[in-house]
């Protein structure tokens, strides 16, 4: 079911589809990502910088498990992100009705109904896929771009746009 209402350049859209499992752990992937964006890249390089120091100073073994533990950090953080996503999947991969306003969205299933302004969101990010939800640095939602048709997703980028623009997210 979509229903669309633009009055007045007001947005307003109901739909309703079912998340697939892959859907929410690549949203979650990629909320994760920007969020520990800094430390995804930072704490690799110290560790290359200090392993790397380390060998030559003569503290071979430590160097190398800097080394090692720089080139093993984005996988097991990888690997964690997935796990994250895994626990979330009974909850949201379900059928969803989502009601996205001016004022914010609601994402409602059978056992629960959840309501944001979206004041609450500092920053608004739009991927190919999604357009997650950022308070402060942490990625706190996301909407799938699928759940819309071509002309909501263009409002919908047109409507986050201005909202960034004037600081209002």
């Amino acid at each position: 079911m979509v229903t669309t209402s633009d009055e007045g350049g007001m947005v307003d859209f109901t739909v309703r589809y079912e998340p697939t499992p892959d859907e929410v752990t690549r949203a979650l992937q990629q909320g994760f990502k920007r969020q520990l964006k800094v430390t995804y890249l930072a704490l690799p390089s110290v560790l290359i910088a200090s392993g790397l120091i380390c060998i030559l100073v003569d503290a071979v073994g430590m160097g190398i498990g800097m080394l090692v533990g720089a080139v093993v950090f984005p996988l097991v953080l990888t690997r964690s992100i997935r796990r994250t996503a895994k626990r979330q999947l009974t909850y949201l991969c379900v059928p969803t009705t989502l009601r996205v306003t001016s004022d914010g969205y609601e994402y409602r299933t059978d056992q629960s109904t959840t309501t944001v302004r979206w004041s609450l969101f500092g920053r608004v990010v739009t991927t190919p896929e999604f357009w997650l939800f950022f308070v402060n640095k942490q990625c706190t939602g996301f909407l799938p771009r699928r759940a819309f048709d071509s002309e909501q997703q263009t409002e919908l980028d047109g409507f986050f746009a201005a909202r960034q623009n004037a600081g209002a997210t």
